[in-house]
Formats: structure tokens, C-alpha cells, sequence
């Protein structure tokens, strides 16, 4: 009985949280102290960024104004002063208080959402993952795991035991019991990742745009469309990668208009293409895209009117003609460090049009692109099947990406508690893919050291590691695929 009440404690959501909060106060206190005493620092150097544009912001002066055109009637400053802040102008102001209040009130912002959006994962597996894609069982020696359900039993309320009350009311067991306390441990995943709570806690602001995506899903999974396409629309203005799942949210609206349509199966190629188009152009789906365009042209107009040319060229334009000629996980920084020198000094008229498509960041990024738009089609059969097509998604544009850094991978380690329920992986298995996903990224980060802190000269050995990073996370994502167990 001690045993069982311990477990219950552990495995109890409240107490994952507020173990989640500390350790999130803790470091952000322990940041304080460790700066201040230290020449490595602990907060990462993109708060500092968000800080002085929030100190732009909030200051205006006369070589300090918004070029916007409502700027004359505002007395806002330029956040773009702030060299490498390339982010909306929202992100300045949602940290204004870094001024007046507190000057870690972003950290515990950004931890407070790392926590809301543990919450909001909490309540995705309770009420639409788990009672509708996966029974929880308990196998010999205490050991969780997860068989699918076949949909119409997921979605009879009489495929569940029930318990009664006092009054006679019945619960079914496996929501308020098995469910809640499987969905707390998966959300321990997330909740208690060093990885996740280390980044929140030094100050980067992924977990803002985290929770919006989340949202996005939340209310997309329930059927509110009309509310995930004002999130998606935001989510979008905050970073533009979002975007992609706008396909696969289409794809779900089309689904159910497909299964809705009683009519007979068309025959030949032309048909069945006429019926996709049919299926795709509805006035749902047009009312989606219309709301969360909207949504994101209303914010980008609002904060052009104010902020001008320099809020579009750093927030969109910038990101299409990147060129990082600084080494990261992307094999493409090699070939941008090579060229980096004439690529900016040789006019184009000079260079030989191959070589300028080749060179440009449009074809990398064109192609990334269309693998994130067509994996969030290809895996889209139902609703349900949506949790995975944003993984596959967002895997597909990281590993991609001409420009990715160890944060770029908690977009898509987000959907991973609201996805393994649905994955049918051994124990072997899953470490061995753990291991290789951990392990090319080390041995990157082994030749990043040599090259960042030792001055040795050993790029072309760095992006031979590149590459083998690319293909190990393929790896691992191919076989998250394969382990992948649609509905019946």
C-alpha cells in the first residue's frame, strides 16, 4: 500500500508540475548568481537581444522613432535598433516589463509557458489522444504501454469499465484512472527535459511560439476551426515556419468533406484528381484559410503601420536570403562558408546563372518546402493522424533547414508525449534511436569545439559530421514512421 501511494504521488500531474516550477525558479535564480560571477554565462545571448529592443521599444528618441506611419500619433521606439533582433514587435513589448519590473521577468515568462504548454499536453491526451487512439494497460512487472483502439470502439463511451458514485453517475475508468496518470507521465517527458526547461530558463523564446502551436492543435483536434486558424494565423506572424501545418489542416477539413460525400468512387486519373480539388475546395476549407490569412496579414499590417519597412525586412524577408556562413548542424553552412566572400562581392551579371541558382538560399529553402507541405498531405487520413503529420512536418523542415541550431529541435520534440502513445517501438528500439539521434549530434558538437574554441582549421571534417547528422535524424525519423499505427 506505501508502495502504491508513493507511485500515485509520483505519477500524480499536480506534483510533476510543481516540481516542473521549481526546478524553472531555481535555475532562473541560480542564472542570476552565475552571470554575475562568471565569464561563460548562462543566459543565452538572444535574451539580451529581446532586452535592449524592449529597452528601443519603450525608450524613443530622436535618432531612436518606429518609421511606421502611425508612428507620428505613437511614441514608440525602434526595436530594430538592436543589431540581430529579427523578431515581431510583439516579442519587444511581451517583455517590456524586463524594464520596469524585473529584468528576469522574460525568463520566468517564457518558463511559464513551458509549463501551460505541459498543461495543455495534459489535457490534449486525457480528452481526444488517449481515450481515442490508445488504451493504456499495464503489462508484467508495472511496465505502461499502449495498445490502439480501433476507432469505433474509442469512440463508444461503453467500451470503457466504469465506476459509479453516490448518486449513481459512471465514470469510465480508463479516462479518470489509466489515462490521467499515463498522460502525466508522458507529459513528464516534456515537463522534466533538461533540454526544454534549459532553454526556457536562459531565455530563449521558443516556448511562447510552443504554446501557440499547441493551441493551434488543441483547438484543431476538437473540431474548432475557426479558433485554430486565428491561432495558426498568429502563430505564423510570430515565426513563419507554422505555416506548413496550415496543408495538413486543410487536408483534415477536406477528409471529412471526402467521408461526407456518399457518392460513387470516380474512375480514372482525371476524375479522382477532380474530386481532390472538390474535396479540398470547400467553403470550409476556403473559411480556414481565409481566417488564418487574415489573421496574419490584420498583425502584419498593424505592425508595419508602426514599425514600417524594417519590421517586414527583419521579421520575414530577412529569413529568404539568410546566408549563415557560421557553422551549424546544416551541412549547407559549408558551401555558404566557401563562397560567403564572392557571393558579396561578385556582381551577379559575373557569376554564371547555375551557380547563382545553386548558390541562392531560395533553392534550399523551395525544397524544404515542399517535403514539409507534401508529408503534412501524405499522412493526413483523419483527425487524429494530425499529431503525427506536424511531427513529420516539422522533423522534415528542421533537418532541412540551410540554418538549424540545438533549439530548433524542441519544435518538433513538442509533439513527441502526444505522439508515442501511437508508436509501436520496442525498448531496443527506441534506444537505439535515441542513441543516434543523441549521438550525431555530440559528435558534431565534438568538432564545433575543436573549430569555436580550440582555432583548429577542420570544416571539411565538421561537415562530414553534418551530414551524418542529417542522415541519422532521417534515420530515426523513418523509423518513427514505420512504427507509426493508424486507426482501423
Amino acid at each position: 500500500m506505501e508502495l502504491n501511494a508513493a507511485i500515485h504521488v509520483v505519477t500524480s500531474f499536480k506534483a510533476i508540475v510543481a516540481l516542473s516550477i521549481a526546478i524553472r525558479v531555481g535555475l532562473i535564480l541560480y542564472s542570476e548568481w552565475h552571470d554575475a560571477h562568471s565569464v561563460v554565462k548562462y543566459t543565452d545571448i538572444d535574451y539580451s537581444v529581446f532586452s535592449d529592443a524592449a529597452s528601443f521599444t519603450l525608450a524613443p528618441g530622436q535618432q531612436n522613432r518606429a518609421q511606421g506611419t502611425l508612428a507620428a500619433w505613437l511614441n514608440v521606439g525602434d526595436p530594430y535598433l538592436r543589431e540581430t533582433y529579427r523578431y515581431t514587435p510583439l516579442l519587444a513589448l511581451l517583455l517590456a516589463p524586463n524594464e520596469w519590473l524585473h529584468k528576469s521577468f522574460g525568463k520566468y515568462l517564457f518558463a511559464g509557458c513551458d509549463i501551460l504548454a505541459g498543461v495543455l499536453m495534459h489535457k490534449l491526451l486525457v480528452s481526444v489522444i488517449l481515450p481515442r487512439g490508445a488504451r493504456p494497460r499495464t503489462e508484467a512487472g508495472g511496465t505502461p504501454s499502449f495498445q490502439v483502439t480501433p476507432q469505433r470502439e474509442a469512440d463508444d463511451p461503453q467500451a470503457y469499465p466504469k465506476v459509479g458514485d453516490a448518486r449513481g453517475n459512471t465514470t469510465p475508468v480508463a479516462i479518470s484512472e489509466d489515462n490521467s496518470r499515463h498522460a502525466t507521465l508522458l507529459v513528464a517527458l516534456h515537463l522534466l527535459n533538461p533540454f526544454v526547461f534549459s532553454i526556457s530558463t536562459r531565455g530563449s523564446s521558443e516556448s511562447v511560439l510552443s504554446l501557440f502551436v499547441l493551441l493551434t492543435l488543441f483547438f484543431a483536434l476538437r473540431g474548432q476551426w475557426d479558433a485554430a486558424a486565428v491561432l495558426l494565423g498568429l502563430s505564423t506572424h510570430w515565426k513563419i515556419y507554422p505555416v506548413i501545418y496550415g496543408v495538413s489542416c486543410v487536408g483534415v477539413i477536406g477528409a471529412e468533406h471526402r467521408r461526407g460525400d456518399r457518392k460513387m468512387q470516380p474512375r480514372g486519373i482525371l476524375a479522382k484528381i477532380m474530386q481532390y480539388i472538390d474535396a479540398f475546395v470547400t467553403k470550409k476549407t476556403i473559411r480556414f484559410a481565409a481566417i488564418s490569412t487574415g489573421t496574419f496579414l490584420a498583425l502584419g499590417v498593424l505592425m508595419y503601420s508602426v514599425w514600417g519597412y524594417p519590421f517586414l525586412h527583419e521579421t520575414y524577408l530577412y529569413h529568404l536570403h539568410r546566408l549563415d556562413h557560421r557553422h551549424n548542424f546544416s551541412p549547407y553552412f559549408y558551401l555558404i562558408y566557401l563562397t560567403h566572400p564572392s557571393i558579396s562581392t561578385t556582381s551577379a551579371a559575373q557569376v554564371p546563372l547555375w551557380k547563382q541558382f545553386t548558390r541562392s538560399p531560395l533553392t534550399s529553402f523551395i525544397t524544404q518546402l515542399l517535403l514539409s507541405l507534401t508529408s503534412g498531405l501524405f499522412f493526413i487520413h483523419q483527425k487524429q493522424d494530425m499529431v503525427m503529420a506536424w511531427f513529420v512536418q516539422t522533423a522534415v523542415f528542421v533537418i532541412f533547414n540551410k540554418v538549424c541550431t540545438s533549439q530548433y529541435f524542441l519544435w518538433y520534440l513538442l509533439f513527441l508525449p502526444l505522439l508515442i502513445p501511437r508508436l509501436s517501438l520496442t525498448r531496443s528500439s527506441s534506444v537505439m534511436y535515441l542513441v543516434c539521434w543523441m549521438g550525431t549530434q555530440a559528435l558534431w558538437l565534438s568538432q564545433a569545439y575543436r573549430v569555436e574554441f580550440l582555432g583548429e582549421p577542420i570544416f571539411h571534417r565538421l561537415w562530414i559530421c553534418s551530414i551524418i547528422y542529417v542522415a541519422g535524424h532521417s534515420w530515426v525519423l523513418a523509423g518513427i514512421l514505420n512504427s507509426y499505427r493508424t486507426h482501423s
